[in-house]
């Protein structure tokens, strides 16, 4: 199994059925479109020549970190989960994000989300406060 940047539009063009598992209101087109940005950082996880997952990440200096590498996107293909490829991939945006001079990896997720919260603080992440936005 391998996990490695998913560069190309082809590549990510096949990681769009995946995160629209996470983004189900989201346009197919539009998923694609940010994908495309610059600053995003797409990974896939590969079991053989089929993606299994995928990690989206952001790097920024705001707020109380000096520099952080948000985590946008963790999903693993709904058939597939429970068998260690999301650990993985967190495993590998660590790593990936301690080489690119973070110093850590952030993440929001949505209140009622309390299995997915357990996740993340199973694996040491700290929750110590809310995200609060308001729609324009």
């Amino acid at each position: 199994m391998t996990i490695r940047t998913l560069a190309d539009e082809s590549e990510r063009d096949a990681a769009v059925a995946i995160l629209r598992q996470l983004w189900s209101d989201a346009d197919p087109e539009d998923i694609l479109e940010w994908t495309e940005n610059d600053d995003y950082h797409l990974f896939g996880r590969f079991e053989d020549d089929e993606l299994v997952g995928v990690a989206g990440v952001l790097v920024r200096d705001v707020l109380h970190h000096a520099c952080h590498a948000w985590l946008y996107d963790l999903v693993v293909d709904e058939p597939r989960r429970g068998e260690g490829h999301g650990s993985a991939l967190i495993e590998f945006v660590e790593e990936w994000a301690a080489d690119n001079d973070c110093e850590y990896v952030a993440l929001a997720s949505p209140l009622e989300k309390a299995d997915v919260h357990q996740y993340y603080e199973d694996r040491e992440y700290e929750r110590w406060g809310y995200v609060i936005e308001k729609p324009l």
